[in-house]
């Protein structure tokens, strides 16, 4: 079978397409014949080495966390009821046309829904999912949602604004801020300029965000951090170049602002990410869905991560077992 593999740690142009032995199911396991391979910001880290000893990949390595396709084979043990079935499942080595999964770890894919769709909801649902019920928002409050133009961020503006909370999306070039809009904010800035964490708060009449969701980490997290008001939710889990935000422990306490950093917690276990992934498929009936701005075959996994690298993929990217639908031709990507 065909697969992308890591043969050394580095840049966009480490992702190799190679042969590779088929997997066969073992004991609780299946075999997913894959449609669409989830992409996210993390990929891109460890392809460079980066948390290698959080998240340690011997090489070689298949990248890719998590998958949607057809059951094909079960192993021992696996109820054969599972064969045919559309899913869904975080695995090890999901860019591949096929990828071994735990049984235990299928999630049905609700009828009606399309492999991409879902595919886009496997990391970034259930993060938005988890990260908002964190944020604990009210409706009429001012929440601020950075990266607001990525998979998570823009699921994150879509949760906010049901919630009946007044939405300022934050994120780098009009396109994204234009996305933002169109889902629901209702008031978009541009961190790439001198100056927004000041205009978010005159937006809010001077006081302040009830809540942020920093998705982008580093510097743009703590100019975010400014912007809260005295007792409001700070939710940070972005990692701008591989940098969290960092936010001053007695900064927070003295203004009375509650700082969350989900990515420092224990693993959630596995029954609640499950769950949290069966409410994330929903969501689309609900009308809040991802914004998949491109799919690449599988031979182009190089330039998906370019784009997601230099902040050019609106919404959501990912990999498909097919032609796909890049954005723009490679030549013009880069």
């Amino acid at each position: 079978m065909r697969a992308i593999e890591v043969r050394a740690f580095g840049g966009p142009e480490m992702l190799v397409l190679a042969e590779r032995p088929e997997p066969v199911a073992g004991s609780g396991q299946v075999l997913i014949a894959v449609a669409a391979a989830d992409i996210i910001y993390l990929d891109t880290l460890l392809r460079t080495g980066w948390g290698n000893e959080r998240f340690p990949r011997p090489l070689p390595y298949v990248p890719g966390g998590g998958v949607s396709g057809t059951v094909i084979a079960v192993g021992e043990d696996v109820d054969a009821g599972w064969l045919g079935k559309a899913v869904v499942a975080r695995v090890s080595g999901g860019y591949a046309e096929k990828a071994l999964a735990a049984a235990e770890d299928l999630v049905e894919i609700p009828t009606g829904l399309g492999h991409e769709t879902a595919a886009a909801l496997i990391h970034d649902g259930v993060t938005a999912l988890q990260f908002f019920a964190l944020g604990e928002v009210q409706a009429g409050e001012w929440v601020l949602v950075t990266a607001a133009g990525g998979g998570a961020g823009s699921i994150l503006v879509q949760l906010a604004r049901r919630a009946g909370a007044r939405v300022i999306a934050a994120a780098r070039d009009e396109e994204k801020l234009k996305l933002a809009r169109q889902l629901g904010a209702e008031i978009a800035v541009d961190y790439g300029q001198s100056g927004w964490a000041d205009r978010v708060r005159v937006a809010t009449g001077g006081a302040g965000l009830a809540a942020v969701f920093d998705g982008a980490g580093g510097a743009l997290g703590r100019e975010a951090f400014d912007a809260i008001a005295p007792t409001g939710r700070f939710v940070t889990y972005g990692t701008a170049g591989g940098e969290l935000s960092n936010i001053d422990a007695t900064a927070a306490k003295a203004r009375g602002v509650r700082v969350i950093n989900p990515l420092l917690a224990p693993p959630r276990p596995k029954s609640m990410v499950l769950g949290l992934l069966r409410e994330a498929l929903a969501l689309p009936a609900a009308g809040i869905r991802p914004h998949v701005w491109a799919t690449y075959p599988l031979e182009r996994a190089s330039d998906a991560h370019w784009a997601l690298m230099h902040r050019r993929v609106v919404g959501k990217s990912l990999l498909v077992m097919g032609q796909g639908r890049p954005s723009v031709p490679p030549e013009a990507e880069r």
